[in-house]
């Protein structure tokens, strides 16, 4: 069990950042969220309760915890809290950075703007002052962060969920245009894509019960878009725009070599 004082500077914070209030009900020793509209009416809190599934009653998933497995984010969360204070303060951050293919370090300042997970890690999106625009960094790249003493001003027309509307994942290229996709999943897959759209723009078309489903989407052509219609694999035809079709078609086929030796 975390120490007392840990656990309530934690309830302090969930109420400062969503609202929501964690209380004690004496009569059991259990804690309980008192105002659970709360969820309801703030995204974020609705988000994480959903994210990791985690009851209301905080007791009944306690005595859980050895059997509710949720998927862990490796590496990056270190950086979660002063990341979110600044957020919370509209306060600059300097940040040394490391990326996969660099060997050496850049440090750079960045005014944060959102943070977003996708496949298990954590991004977050700011203004990057050196480059004088917005960019995403992958949070397991940061070496050191430090809050500074500038504050800046988030645009009043900055909306999170808009600047990531057109895509799957965090790739944003604004020369990319809004395609429209279209998509035959066969099988289950069908039935896993009713369930988990890939994109909120998803709409069902033409299918055949138990054969096949026909998806189309309005979406920019992203590598992610692209690695995710790789992993249905055998399950999935993407029938528009040819381009598409014809870069799924040549991947398949690159892979295939690694096992026809």
């Amino acid at each position: 069990p975390i120490p007392t004082r840990t656990f309530h500077e934690h309830r302090k914070g969930i109420k400062e950042m969503l609202g929501i209030d964690i209380e004690c009900d004496r009569s059991k020793n259990v804690y309980y969220v008192k105002n659970p509209e709360a969820l309801d009416k703030n995204k974020l809190a609705k988000w994480l309760l959903n994210k990791y599934s985690i009851p209301k009653d905080f007791a009944t998933f306690n005595g859980l915890k050895d059997r509710v497995l949720l998927e862990e984010i490796p590496l990056g969360q270190a950086f979660l809290d002063p990341i979110m204070e600044a957020m919370l303060h509209n306060m600059e951050l300097r940040i040394d950075y490391q990326q996969y293919k660099g060997e050496h370090m850049q440090t750079f300042h960045m005014q944060p703007y959102a943070l977003k997970v996708f496949n298990r890690r954590w991004y977050l999106l700011g203004y990057l002052k050196e480059q004088e625009g917005l960019r995403i960094i992958a949070l397991d790249r940061i070496l050191h962060i430090d809050i500074l003493k500038n504050y800046f001003e988030l645009p009043n027309d900055f909306d999170a969920n808009k600047y990531f509307a057109n895509v799957v994942g965090i790739y944003i290229n604004k020369d990319l245009p809004v395609t429209k996709v279209k998509i035959r999943a066969y099988g289950n897959q069908a039935d896993y894509l009713r369930s988990t759209p890939l994109h909120k723009s998803q709409s069902e078309g033409r299918s055949k019960h138990g054969e096949f489903a026909e998806f189309t989407y309005r979406l920019c052509i992203t590598p992610e878009l692209v690695s995710q219609l790789l992993a249905m694999g055998d399950k999935l035809e993407v029938l528009e725009p040819e381009e598409l079709r014809v870069n799924i078609k040549e991947r398949l086929l690159s892979a295939i070599k690694y096992y026809v030796r």
